[in-house]
């Protein structure tokens, strides 16, 4: 299972780490869902209990214009080469988008032959969907 997000927080690139905004649910939300206490690891060993668990995590833009962290401010942006995850990831069956921004790239992602799932972004920005919420659709995703 692969998750993508859209792009790394100014946070998230500071700390040269996925997620890495204190108040990004990402670690909370997977932790709970793979039965982990992510938020309580360091980084390198979330990467490995995440790994460990079947998921990887990337971004569809490798780079972009952006002031600040929002994705509705993401201009410039340069996609990922997702047409590579056949070659290089060939046991891969689910992709999970975190957010819409990150969603935009679904249809390519459907026609390579993924399962695709949106799920609500665990950015502090969207504060409009409860916790509990993101955690079951997450969860739900995740589990399958």
């Amino acid at each position: 299972m692969l998750i993508l997000g859209s792009f790394p927080s100014t946070a998230s690139l500071a700390a040269q780490q996925y997620y890495a905004h204190p108040q990004n649910l990402f670690w909370r939300i997977v932790g709970e869902t793979i039965k982990q206490p992510l938020q309580e690891m360091d980084y390198p060993a979330r990467i490995v209990a995440v790994q460990a668990a079947g998921i990887a995590i990337w971004d569809v833009f490798a780079s972009c214009a952006r002031a600040g962290s929002l994705d509705s401010a993401i201009r410039d942006a340069l996609p990922n080469p997702l047409a590579e995850l056949k070659e290089s990831a060939p046991a891969l069956r689910r992709i999970c988008f975190n957010g819409r921004m990150a969603a935009q790239r679904i249809r390519e992602i459907e026609a390579m032959g993924y399962e695709a799932v949106v799920l609500p972004s665990t950015s502090p920005a969207n504060a409009g969907t409860p916790y509990a919420e993101k955690l079951a659709r997450w969860r739900a995703a995740l589990s399958a």
